[in-house]
């Protein structure tokens, strides 16, 4: 095999000089942007938990196991399931905020969801990401119908608090008869399910870890009361 001649020696070093060059730039890039990209997220997370229960002011991140709750920072990633729990100004536990995920008729449909563990049910919902058709699959924002569906909806324990005693579950339209159904938007069914498969399945593995620790919820954000 021939040789390069110098002239494309030259050419190769100069070239993987840029390279490196601008690879060192990019990296140098993310990691000074990272803080502030955090910063943005943790931000808008909170103002999701606040917007989806009212009257928090004060929120903590904790991952709940089968040994316990513990506080968000430093566990692992895999070790459970993480939530948010929501405070008023005095420090009364006001509710449990939870994102959940499901693909929807044209992506991944993110919401978070609150639940009241003081009347066992999902008390809000506010859809956080999605890819839906606009004006279609996206009414599962605005909808003031299908947005009711979620103000008081059973989340319930069985009597052995190990999974709900319902499965959440989505109907056609119209067809709600009991308080763990969900009523569909006419036209959106897909996205609507997806909502409905999402807070299933998160309640599902995260209600039961909670059942025996709300109380040490109510004592981390300076609860006294009952």
């Amino acid at each position: 095999m021939n040789a390069l001649p110098t002239s494309s020696l030259a050419m190769v070093r100069t070239l993987g000089l840029v390279a490196a060059i601008c690879g060192a730039l990019v990296v140098t890039a993310y990691q000074g942007t990272l803080a502030s990209v955090e910063a943005n997220r943790r931000l808008a997370l909170e103002h999701a938990v606040f917007q989806t229960i009212p009257g928090a002011v004060h929120m903590r991140a904790f991952v709940a196991t089968p040994a316990g709750i513990v506080p968000a920072e430093g566990a692992p990633a895999a070790a459970g399931e993480r939530f948010y729990a929501a405070y008023d100004a005095g420090g009364r536990l006001l509710g449990i905020a939870a994102e959940a995920a499901a693909f929807g008729y044209a992506g991944e449909v993110r919401v978070l969801y609150a639940y009241d563990p003081a009347r066992e049910a999902i008390t809000g919902l506010t859809v956080v990401a999605h890819k839906e058709t606009p004006g279609i699959g996206d009414k599962v924002i605005h909808d003031a119908a299908f947005q009711a569906n979620f103000r008081a909806l059973d989340a319930r324990l069985n009597a052995a608090r190990t999974a709900l005693a319902n499965p959440i579950r989505v109907v056609r339209h119209g067809t709600k008869r009991a308080p763990w159904e969900i009523d569909a938007i006419a036209g959106a069914t897909v996205t609507s399910r997806a909502v409905g498969k999402a807070v299933n399945a998160s309640a599902q593995r995260l209600l039961p870890l909670l059942a025996q620790h709300i109380e040490a919820l109510r004592q981390a954000g300076g609860e006294n009361g009952p």
